[in-house]
Parts: structure tokens; C-alpha cells; sequence
């Protein structure tokens, strides 16, 4: 079978270059006689990989020196307890921006361990747009301001960053992050789960300010402490070793291709092409607020739950997979990551007006 047009939310599309690469070194690495995957994380042979992977990061992003690199296990999800474990032990409060359902689910997790307030929400509204600037209210005193940057289900993206003065703004960027150029700087910590633009399912990235390690609760478990992960250079423990090198190869191929300036022209191309179908158009009607539109997840219904079902089974059939959108709100769901080649998106539109075409609505 050849390869499809994989849309899934995550774990998601890699770069194809990046998957031969891996397969030409699957048995033996750089002349080791074994595959990453076999290989001791305190082997020199893979210090040197995990070494670079940071550095590689480093240069994509621009991380300032004063960020520590940390490459973790356990998921976006299990930072919502981190998090809080870690950072809200001054004033024991903090600030959430409610934009969907991870942003929620981080909210409610960090209530657990302190006064966690809800500082805007865009629930009443089904989350169709992100909070805006001038509807936030943040507590002076709280130990950080929690927001997620871009939300997966909804297909929303915030194009601003919040002003938090002096508390520091931590950013989920699971589903956007090496997207398009960010300022580390404005941020006392970001963390993504790997497997939607990274690498594959298995990695989390969380990228912290130095002033903020060290506060851990004393209950913090090790393993959740960030400070004793930046100690150990993220090798506490074992870490998720080829999770790791295959990142270390998708911060190779956008250096390739020129960087995170870049890598935004095109994913700004193969949204516009998708957009401006679907503005163009009556058929579909995609549900975000024009200023709140995803460039990497592009959410779309036909009004009509059975076609909306028929559409995704028959594009799978035509190597369009994984369309169907999240249960929560039903539909179509596009996911164009950095992976999905303008090819993809090409397809996809063309998919789009014959199905329009053969099915007429009642």
C-alpha cells in the first residue's frame, strides 16, 4: 500500500526524509553495530545524540541561555500536575486562560494543589475563539499564568502573547510548537508533547526558565521535580531514547529547509489554501472565528452528522486519513502539521469539492 495523507491530531505525519533516515540507520547507527533503540542512554555514543538533540533545539528555537532543556516522559498531561507541583508555591495562586479542553483539563488538575482561578473562558461559546486580550484578569500575585497556545480539537490559535508583567506565562505549545518562529523569552516555561510536530508519541519537551527551578513542594514526586531533571541532563532515569534521536532528525530537516521563519511560509500556504476554499464556498462551514484559526488544525462540518461520517470513510477510501473530527464536536478535522506536505492539502481541497459536488444536501 503506499503511503497516505495522515490528518490525525497525533500521534501525526513525520517527515518522510526523517523516516528513511531512521529505517537506513535502524540496525546500525553511525557504525555502533546496534540500532538506537539497543543502545545505553550513558553510552557515549548516545550522549553525543541527546547532546545534539539539545543543541539542535536550541539553535531552531532561539533559546536564550538562562532556559533549561528538559526531554521528558509522561506526556503534555502529566505537566498539568507538574506544573503546579513545581511553580505555584509562593502566593499558592494561579491564572488559567480556559480555550479548550486541555487548557480545562490543566485547570482542573492544578486545583488540587491550590487556588487555581479561571482568568478568562471562551466555554460559552464552545470554544470557537480564544479568549482576547483586553477579557484576561490576572491576579498580581499569582505564581504563574497558564495558557495553551494552540487548541487541537476547536482549531483555535492564540496570535498574541499575554502581558503577565513579572508572573511568569507558561505555554502547552503541544499541537504548534516548531510551527513558526515564538520569543522564548516571553515565557517562564513552555512544554509539548513531541508527538504531533516533534517526534513520535513517547517525548515531552518542557523548556524553563533557570529562576524558576528549585521550588518544587517538598511532596513534588523525583520524577515530576524539574530541577532534578535539569541536574541530571534530563537522565534521571532512562529517558524515551529514540523519541529523542528521531527529534534530534526533525530539528535536522527544518534547520534544512531554513529554519522556523521558514517553516511558517509554508504552513501560512497550506492554510490559506484550505481557508480560502472553505470561505469561498457553502457546503462546509468551519465553526472558529476568523482571527482565532489554527494554522495546524483546521475544523470544518458539513451541518449534517451522517454526511460528515460519509465524508471521512470516503476520503480514507482516497488516502485521506484520520479526518473525523474530536467526539466532543463532531465534524471534520484537518491537522496540516509541519509533516503534511502542500501536496496533502492540495488533495484534500480537490477531495472536498467532489464530495460537495456528488452529495447534495436535503
Amino acid at each position: 500500500m503506499e503511503r497516505v495523507y495522515n490528518f490525525s491530531a497525533g500521534p501525526s505525519m513525520l517527515p518522510e526524509c526523517v523516516l528513511k533516515k531512521a529505517a537506513a540507520q535502524m540496525m546500525n547507527y553511525e557504525n555502533s553495530g546496534m540500532s538506537v533503540m539497543e543502545m545505553s542512554h550513558r553510552s557515549p555514543v548516545y550522549e553525543k545524540i541527546i547532546t545534539e538533540a539539545e543543541a539542535l533545539l536550541r539553535e531552531v528555537m532561539q533559546i536564550p541561555d538562562n532556559y533549561k532543556v528538559l526531554f521528558l516522559q509522561g506526556g503534555a498531561s502529566t505537566q498539568f500536575a507538574s506544573v503546579p507541583l513545581n511553580l505555584m508555591n509562593g502566593s499558592g495562586k494561579a491564572d488559567y486562560i480556559l480555550s479548550g479542553q486541555f487548557s480545562s483539563k490543566a485547570y482542573k488538575e492544578a486545583q488540587k494543589y491550590g487556588d487555581a482561578q479561571a482568568a478568562a473562558s471562551t466555554k460559552d461559546i464552545n470554544f470557537s475563539a480564544v479568549p482576547t486580550a483586553e477579557s484576561l484578569q490576572f491576579r498580581a500575585d499569582a505564581d504563574y499564568v497558564h495558557m495553551c497556545f494552540n487548541n487541537t480539537i476547536y482549531g483555535t490559535k492564540f496570535y498574541y502573547v499575554p502581558e503577565t508583567g513579572s508572573v511568569p506565562l507558561v505555554a502547552d505549545m503541544s499541537s504548534c510548537i516548531l510551527s513558526e518562529p515564538v520569543d522564548v523569552s516571553k515565557f517562564g516555561l513552555i512544554y509539548a508533547g513531541a508527538q504531533k510536530n516533534m517526534s513520535a508519541a513517547g517525548l515531552t519537551v518542557v523548556i524553563v526558565r533557570e529562576d524558576l527551578l528549585g521550588k518544587a513542594r517538598a511532596e513534588t514526586p523525583t520524577m515530576l521535580d524539574y530541577k532534578t531533571m535539569a541536574d541530571n541532563g534530563s537522565m534521571y532515569n532512562t529517558p524515551p531514547t529514540y523519541c529523542i534521536y528521531i527529534a534530534k532528525l526533525v530539528y535536522e530537516w527544518i534547520l534544512s529547509l531554513g529554519g522556523l521563519e521558514e517553516m511558517k511560509k509554508l504552513n501560512e500556504k497550506k492554510a490559506a489554501l484550505l481557508y480560502d476554499y472553505l470561505d469561498g464556498q457553502d457546503y462546509y462551514v468551519a465553526p472558529v472565528e476568523k482571527a482565532s484559526r489554527s494554522m495546524m488544525n483546521v475544523t470544518f462540518v458539513t451541518g449534517d452528522a451522517d454526511l460528515d461520517k460519509k465524508f471521512a470513510s470516503e476520503a480514507a477510501a482516497c488516502g485521506l486519513v484520520n479526518l473525523k473530527g474530536h467526539r466532543s464536536v463532531g465534524g471534520m478535522r484537518a491537522s496540516i502539521y509541519n509533516a503534511m506536505p502542500y501536496e496533502g492539502v492540495e488533495a484534500l481541497v480537490a477531495f472536498m469539492k467532489e464530495f460537495a459536488k456528488n452529495n447534495p444536501k436535503k
